[in-house]
């Protein structure tokens, strides 16, 4: 499905659910002009079609990871084999394959700086078919946004 797919009632669902994940039926019904059973379904039907997706959204500095970090990774092997072990990396919150300098893009957390160099050096780095990992430690984020793609 794409953007062009969704008419206006979806785009404003979406909206107040960006704005606030847990509002009920009844208010997303009301905001909108449905009953609660027709903004029921018009929900069900966004998330069956991998539209929406409702999740927690956790803030890695409240809950201890005083260091984030986007590595760069080189791979001289298949480039998705590298993604998937990436991935089973418990501090690895994001992996994506792209193209130009870095064959992928890792986003870590870390407790500290002591724990980064651990991440990156023991676990990152030794990965096979790793050939290069170069780490962007962020100072803080700017902008993360959860409000895009339908207005």
């Amino acid at each position: 499905m794409r953007v062009e797919d969704l008419d206006d009632l979806d785009r404003r669902l979406v909206a107040l659910l960006q704005a606030d994940g847990r509002a009920s039926y009844a208010d997303l019904g009301e905001a909108v002009g449905l009953s609660p059973a027709g903004a029921r379904l018009r929900v069900l039907r966004l998330q069956e079609r991998g539209v929406l997706q409702i999740v927690a959204v956790t803030d890695p500095l409240a809950l201890g990871y005083g260091q984030m970090a986007q590595i760069g990774v080189v791979v001289d092997s298949d480039a998705r084999a590298v993604a998937d072990a990436m991935s089973a990396i418990e501090e690895v919150i994001y992996v994506v394959l792209t193209a130009g300098s870095f064959d992928l893009l890792v986003e870590v957390v870390a407790t500290d700086s002591d724990d980064l160099l651990a991440i990156v050096n023991d676990r990152i780095r030794t990965v096979p078919g790793v050939a290069r990992a170069e780490t962007f430690t962020y100072y803080g984020i700017h902008t993360h946004r959860f409000t895009w793609g339908v207005r």
